[in-house]
Order: C-alpha cells, then sequence, then structure tokens
C-alpha cells in the first residue's frame, strides 16, 4: 500500500505546458505516474505530447476531473497565479492538491489554506515550496526522483527535499512505502502529523523516518502526538544545529527567534518521547536500517 498516492492515482498538471510543468510532466511519466491531462485557461482544447503521449489539455481543474476521472493535481504555476490554482483545485474538490511552487506570499498561502478547511476540508494540499510525493515503484506527483530508491515499508516525512533525497538514497536497499515532502514554509497544508497519522494506519509501513528542521514548532507537536498516539518506530533527524539566530536558513520558515525553534529543542522533544534522533543523515538512515533488520 501507500499512502495519498498509488499506482491508481489520476493525475493532473496544472502549468503544464509551461517550461516546469512540461519537464516534469514528461519525467513524472518516465516514473510511471499515470497522467491524464493538464489546465491551461489558454490553451484548452489543445493537445500536448510528451513520451509519446498525447495528453489533453483543459480549460479548469473541474472539467479535467469530469473528463478524465483525475483525482490528483500537481501545480506547476508561478508564485503570483499560484493562489487562483489552488483555489480552483479546492473547489473542484479534488482529493489531492501537490503544490510545487516556491516563492509563493505567505499571506496567498494562508487564504487558500483556509479556503480549503472552510469549505470542507476536501482537498489535502501538499505544500507549497516542496518536492511532492512519491510512492516508489506505484506513482510519483511532483520532482522527487524516481530512480533513487525502492519500494518498502519505510515511510518518509520530510520538510527539506534534499534531505528527503537523501534519505531516499540511504535506504535505497530497504525501501520506502510513500515519501512525502511537505515543504519549509511557515504555511503549508499538511504537516508532519498528517503523515504520522497516514503512516500509523497503513498496514504496509511498519517504521517512519522524519525530517524536520529549525524554525517553528511543528517537531515539538510531532512528538506530542507521537506520543499519544504512534505506536510504530519512529526515527528522526532535524537539521541546523550550527544555524545563527535570527538567519532564516533555506526555507522561509527555517528561522531561529531567541530560545523558540533551536533544533537541539526539537531533537530533546522527540527524544523524550522515544524517537532516536541521529547526527547527521547517515547516521538516521543507520538507526533505521537497524530497526528494520530487527522486524526481519
Amino acid at each position: 500500500m501507500a499512502i495519498w498516492l498509488t499506482e491508481a492515482s489520476k493525475v493532473i498538471v496544472q502549468g503544464m505546458t509551461g517550461s516546469e510543468g512540461s519537464k516534469h510532466t514528461a519525467r513524472m511519466l518516465r516514473a510511471g505516474t499515470t497522467i491524464v491531462g493538464g489546465v491551461n485557461a489558454r490553451k484548452a482544447g489543445q493537445i500536448a505530447t510528451y513520451e509519446g503521449r498525447d495528453l489533453p489539455v483543459f480549460g479548469t481543474v473541474a472539467e479535467a476531473m469530469t473528463e478524465t476521472g483525475a483525482d490528483v493535481s500537481v501545480v506547476f504555476v508561478p508564485p503570483r497565479f499560484t493562489k487562483d490554482a489552488v483555489v480552483e483545485a479546492i473547489d473542484a474538490e479534488i482529493p489531492l492538491c501537490v503544490v510545487i511552487t516556491e516563492g509563493i506570499p505567505v499571506h496567498d498561502s494562508t487564504w487558500f489554506w483556509a479556503h480549503a478547511v472552510a469549505t470542507g476540508d476536501k482537498t489535502r494540499i501538499i505544500g507549497p515550496n516542496c518536492p511532492g510525493i512519491a510512492s516508489p515503484g506505484k506513482s510519483n506527483a511532483g520532482i522527487i526522483p524516481a530512480d533513487i530508491t525502492t519500494p518498502g515499508r519505510i515511510g518518509l516525512v520530510s520538510k527539506s527535499g534534499t534531505l528527503t533525497y537523501q534519505m531516499m538514497y540511504e535506504l535505497r536497499d530497504v525501501g520506502f512505502s510513500t515519501c512525502v515532502g511537505i515543504g519549509g514554509d511557515p504555511v503549508i497544508g499538511t504537516t508532519h502529523i498528517d503523515a504520522l497519522t497516514a503512516f500509523q494506519a497503513d498496514p504496509e509501513t511498519d517504521a517512519v523516518v522524519m525530517i524536520g528542521e529549525i524554525g517553528g514548532d511543528a517537531e515539538e507537536r510531532a512528538a506530542a502526538y507521537i506520543e499519544e498516539h504512534v505506536t510504530k518506530p519512529v526515527v528522526g533527524y532535524v537539521a541546523g544545529f550550527t544555524a545563527p539566530e535570527g538567519k532564516t536558513m533555506g526555507h522561509a520558515g527555517a528561522i531561529v527567534s531567541g530560545s523558540t525553534g533551536t533544533a537541539q529543542a526539537k531533537k530533546d522533544a522527540l527524544e523524550k518521547v522515544g524517537v532516536r534522533v541521529g547526527k547527521t543523515p547517515s547516521e538516521t538512515a543507520r538507526l533505521m536500517r537497524e530497526i528494520m533488520r530487527s522486524r526481519d
């Protein structure tokens, strides 16, 4: 099994005919993703060809869903248009919307997240500013490389795109059920807790790697949730131990203010509830490999 994205998922790409959308549509197709069309109001009715596949371009997400049965949208839309694109996906009630775009104003992200909640939480938003979601051997929605790991029984949730890739590669011999890059912006749609909940419920995920970073209190809240609700082994890594106070590091949300949001505080919170936390990504992978071997 996998969480949220499976071999049965039918994917549309908002912004498919743009430069990034085109490149990654072709890459997702090569990864085995079932892409059924794209959305671009200015090119509605056209056919775009990628990897030998003719894909229809629709004027709206609602039209694409009606015509194709799509249940996942991947958003490759420039930042100034992303709010409208995500709101359109929410209004069409697509079950999963993966927002790859970075540089979206926090106000816009807050607005479309609040809109999703106000309209009944019928659309799960992953991102923005994230690498997407991949269920190896099944489907790949976003920009996560498809050839760096194998199918297996580890779940991965990560704020960092590059650390997502590194962990997938380091544990390629063990493999993953689903890898979710949730993004590191101050406002995101899917949290560590959301992914932990789904992995806990997935019978084919045996253990979870959780990657966090400085800034905010998401990891501390995840630790409290793990203590109460997660029975599967969790291994953690927190990026940013050497980050200077008051300087944003990498992501817009990765900033330490006083004693708030430090890597050490997050590490302490996780270890307090029994999560083994690696000092480096490679040590984190080793800790998870030990857990998986002990289950064989």
